[in-house]
């Protein structure tokens, strides 16, 4: 009996030589959890779908879980890149500081409607990949404390600990980005909900204006 094809399994053909990479086992289970969901992100269904053994998978990812937060992981650093950018920029830190949440919030609704399945997938992910949740909020607050810190040192921001007031503004703002509440983001009033939450942080982080 002749063995069953690749194409007739329903697993991409790959050429004999294409050398199996993390990047290419990521891409897979990106692409296993797009059409099936978490359930199916184990390293004997990205095997499948990469139509290798899940011996040779074995070799780059030891461990479900592993695997799991590679996914988070790349998913988490692909929100990166645009936001490191507004961050290193000069100018007033007030309007940098808005300009890194506003980055934060598109980016975020970007993908939840580009790519509304691997976003449910990651909110999955992320509860069991709670190092590379930790790793991202730890950078988001890091962007957002080196803008506050040289508010500070301009005079523009209260003396407050940059590290401190950034968690506070992150978390304080976490319904318009925190993909748990994605559902409310088509809410026509979430901006203007937005803008006044982003006024009373302001009003408590700004130094106020003399008078006369």
């Amino acid at each position: 009996m002749k063995r069953e094809s690749a194409a007739r399994r329903g697993v991409p053909a790959h050429p004999v030589d294409t050398p199996l990479t993390r990047d290419r086992i990521v891409a897979a289970a990106e692409d296993v959890l797009r059409r099936f969901g978490p359930a199916k992100a184990t390293v004997v269904d990205v095997a499948r779908a990469l139509g290798v053994s899940h011996a040779a998978v074995y070799r780059h990812v030891a461990t479900k879980a592993e695997l799991r937060d590679l996914v988070g992981g790349r998913w988490a650093e692909a929100t990166m890149p645009p936001l490191r950018e507004v961050a290193s920029r000069s100018g007033p830190a007030p309007q940098r500081l808005r300009r890194l949440f506003d980055a934060l919030i598109a980016v975020k609704r970007r993908r939840a409607a580009d790519d509304p399945e691997l976003f449910a997938a990651y909110r999955t992910l992320s509860d069991d990949a709670q190092s590379i949740v930790a790793a991202h909020i730890e950078e988001l607050v890091g962007l957002a404390a080196t803008i506050i810190r040289s508010g500070v040192k301009a005079g523009t921001f209260r003396a407050v600990d940059p590290v401190a007031a950034a968690r506070a503004v992150l978390f304080a703002t976490s319904r318009f980005h925190h993909p748990a509440h994605a559902a409310e983001w088509t809410d026509p009033a979430i901006d203007a909900a937005y803008n006044d939450v982003w006024q009373l942080l302001m009003n408590g982080l700004r130094v106020a204006k003399s008078r006369g």
